[in-house]
């Protein structure tokens, strides 16, 4: 299940429903939350401003998904991520991935979260504790990583 939401998201609730979707057949469950965090060290952050496109994105998301669902053998997923104006130290994301197994759970979660970084349409505005603002651009380093796991068809971390 995805939800794009503004509100914020109970990190134990969303645990304990992924993990009562199958009952008894849970051997792994991995959770993952991010959390608006300082742009650098010299200034604080102070608002990260995030903004989407409605319906493409709920699609991208699911079809990253989907592709994980194919290329694991996991159970199932819930993606929770939010939009709108979020304060330092708020969270951002949540990804949670339950399987029989922990490696796939791993493997899977991972390649949700860098794919959700490149491919689903949100856009960041970084407003600092000084006033600047300014749009945030995707990492080199992201983008790497995600063409990885779109290049590899291994199930193992590329």
């Amino acid at each position: 299940m995805i939800t794009v939401q503004e509100n914020d998201f109970d990190v134990a609730q969303l645990i304990a429903e992924l993990h009562a979707v199958n009952a008894g057949h849970t051997g792994a469950l991995l959770s993952f939350i991010g959390y608006v965090r300082d742009y650098d060290t010299n200034t604080p952050t102070q608002t990260l401003v995030l903004e989407h496109y409605p319906g493409m994105c709920e699609r991208e998301i699911q079809e990253i998904c989907d592709h994980a669902l194919e290329r694991w053998d996991i159970l199932n997923y819930r993606v929770v991520h939010r939009v709108g104006a979020l304060n330092r130290n708020e969270q951002i994301v949540f990804v949670g991935v339950s399987s029989a197994h922990r490696g796939e759970a791993f493997n899977a979660a991972e390649y949700i979260i860098d794919a959700l970084k490149t491919r689903a349409p949100f856009w960041k505005r970084e407003v600092l504790a000084d006033g600047k603002q300014f749009w945030v651009q995707q990492s080199e380093e992201d983008a790497l990583k995600t063409a990885h796991w779109e290049a590899n068809t291994d199930k193992q971390n590329p």
